[in-house]
């Protein structure tokens, strides 16, 4: 199972690129992809295909508008079929027996 974390974005747009970024979620979104977003990124999981395909999606959708495009990717695999995207989290706030603030 793949966790990934990636932002992707014109820099050729101006100032707000809430149009572009916008149609990236859309994509995500009608994947039918786990997701998770931030305001900063989003974080997806899947298998490394579906994983991927996805962000060539993304990139692709902004490659026909926009001459220039910025992607942070950042890719945790594990071996296995698991979800991680909340254990992760529950691991760490059942060491610390608390919960912690992660706005999920």
């Amino acid at each position: 199972m793949v966790l990934a974390e990636f932002s992707i974005f014109p820099t050729d747009k101006g100032e707000s690129v809430s149009k572009y970024v916008s149609q990236v979620l859309d994509i995500i979104d009608k994947s039918g992809i786990t997701y998770q977003l931030t305001p900063m990124g989003t974080i997806i999981e899947g298998s490394w295909q579906e994983v991927m395909d996805v962000i060539t999606q993304c990139f692709n959708t902004l490659e026909i508008q926009c001459n220039r495009i910025t992607t942070f990717m950042k890719i945790d695999y594990r071996r296995g079929n698991e979800s991680r995207m909340k254990s992760k989290i529950s691991k760490l706030e059942n060491i610390l027996n608390r919960k912690l603030h992660t706005g999920i």
